[in-house]
């Protein structure tokens, strides 16, 4: 049976941070996809698990600092495994990794992943993705333990893997993601890793690494866990903030002894590396 889904055209004022917080929110009930306008973004959702009321009743919405009115309009049942196939296109990082689907020609490099997004974030066309990724190709990830908070597609998860960690625990609040990534660990052949639905640090650290894309909002109530978790002399990268957060970020982060290295930043995007004193 063909799937009906929904598009709702989001506006939001001020965009910043509010649009990560309310995309953070719709995720929670049942939105699968977001698409950033110059307004705010827009979210896709089954019209068979949309609650207006659910949807009335997040607290941004009641929030009389922040102005969001939405359009929902209706699309037709289509092939979606074909428009995303029309659409995604291979993307290098770096001079040793490819990331790809697996109907594309494969390219001879050291780390060649295969990603199926359906609709998942993750698939390194977003500047926090790439930049993830980036950091993670220079770090030495041999024999590590690593934690991958807001796995999406799992790709940061299986370089990781690809890149000799011991062991990944790859977490998303979205079971949707969850399933994603399983079904990607399957493509790349990746043994070491766990995925598992959740929105907490998990306790089963200490971690040698820990990798967080998410959002300001979330990282900086959860620092303090990544540094309970994290192995003196570990590292945490973080991304899915602003270059005007990196301050409030480094701050929180010096609060429970996380020494900033250094960071990339790309169209205002920011990824930053700590390490634990």
């Amino acid at each position: 049976m063909s799937v009906v889904y929904l598009k709702l055209n989001f506006n939001i004022s001020p965009i910043a941070p509010w649009r990560d917080v309310l995309i953070a929110a719709l995720g929670e009930i049942g939105f699968e996809s977001f698409e950033n306008t110059d307004f705010g973004f827009q979210g896709y959702i089954q019209k068979s698990e949309f609650d207006l009321v659910l949807l009335n009743q997040l607290s941004l919405l009641k929030n009389k600092d922040i102005q969001v009115s939405w359009l929902v309009s209706e699309i037709q049942p289509q092939n979606w495994n074909e428009t995303w196939e029309n659409n995604f296109k291979p993307i290098k990082i770096g001079s040793d990794c490819i990331i790809r689907a697996h109907f594309h020609e494969k390219i001879e490099v050291k780390y060649d992943l295969i990603i199926t997004p359906k609709m998942s974030f993750g698939t390194g066309h977003h500047e926090t993705t790439r930049m993830m990724m980036s950091f993670l190709l220079e770090t030495d990830c041999t024999e590590k333990t690593v934690l991958d908070m807001g796995t999406g597609t799992g790709v940061l998860a299986i370089l990781a893997d690809k890149k000799g960690a011991k062991n990944v625990l790859a977490v998303d609040f979205d079971q949707w993601c969850v399933e994603n990534t399983n079904e990607n660990l399957k493509l790349n052949q990746s043994r070491n890793i766990l995925a598992l639905k959740g929105s907490e640090v998990p306790k089963g650290g200490p971690y040698d690494l820990i990798l967080a894309n998410i959002n300001r909002n979330v990282l900086m109530v959860q620092i303090s866990d990544y540094a309970e978790q994290l192995n003196t002399g570990g590292h945490l990268i973080m991304s899915g903030f602003y270059n005007k957060d990196l301050n409030s970020i480094q701050e929180c982060c010096a609060s429970v002894h996380l020494k900033f290295i250094r960071n990339f930043e790309e169209n205002n995007w920011v990824a930053a590396s700590f390490s634990k004193q």
